[in-house]
């Protein structure tokens, strides 16, 4: 007689819940209602989770979906604390990040799950859809070694009243953790990490004209300026 408490397959709510965090396009909003009897049909999460998923859901259905697509792109997208690339929360851009992810890779296909063009293993929504292939113990395994991962996620998107904190919540429950406060580094802004480097750091606009009045430019000589004028000098050639 085995001790172990038997492990519900939970197979079917990953797939929904894979599909919940894939981009929203107009199939997943035609997919919804089928996505909700399944979750229902599979109860393996408590009924407040499938009451936030449920809501998460009706949200989607009645929103334009343009306009879902850009929230999308905004919360996920944008910044690494909501990131759903796995391991930008485990490596970030070390060189571990490339053998984790050809490991990973390699992983999937000795399952017999092989990746479209331009999908990255570490992506969540590929990866539940792995883990739902898994046997249930199997499953709740591989969830609980990513829920701290899940959990940071799960904060961060708490800390923006995203709906789609219900997903992580979901996959917190799955396997078998509980949600608890983590602190959130607050991400870079997107518009700074992409600032272009200053050109003509050889002007100012120091001392600002009013509308109407003249601008005074004061250049500013920087140290390239300074040596390039001495040198000059010393040949007896005006700078």
């Amino acid at each position: 007689m085995s001790l172990l408490s038997p492990v519900p397959d939970v197979s079917i709510s990953l797939r929904v819940l894979a599909r919940l965090l894939a981009y929203p396009d107009a199939q997943l909003q035609a997919d919804l209602t089928d996505m909700r009897e399944a979750l229902h049909s599979n109860p393996v999460l408590a009924p407040a989770r499938l009451a936030e998923l449920d809501a998460l859901m009706n949200k989607l259905s009645g929103a334009n979906r343009l306009d879902s697509e850009a929230q999308y792109v905004e919360l996920f997208d944008r910044g690494r604390a909501t990131s759903l690339h796995l391991f930008e929360h485990v490596h970030g851009d070390s060189r571990d990040r490339g053998p984790a992810m050809i490991d990973l890779a390699q992983t999937y296909e000795r399952a017999g799950l092989f990746l479209a063009e331009g999908e990255l293993p570490d992506y969540l929504p590929v990866m539940l859809e792995f883990v739902s292939t898994q046997p249930p113990r199997e499953a709740r395994a591989f969830l609980g070694e990513m829920a701290h991962i899940f959990n940071a996620i799960f904060n961060a998107l708490q800390q923006r009243e995203s709906a789609y904190a219900s997903v992580l919540g979901a996959l917190l429950e799955l396997s078998g953790e509980k949600a608890h406060a983590v602190r959130i580094a607050p991400d870079e802004a997107m518009d700074a990490s992409w600032e272009e480097p200053v050109v003509f750091d050889g002007c100012s606009s120091k001392g600002q004209a009013r509308p109407g009045q003249a601008q005074p430019i004061h250049f500013v000589r920087n140290d390239a300026a300074h040596a390039n004028a001495k040198a000059a000098a010393h040949a007896g050639v005006s700078p």
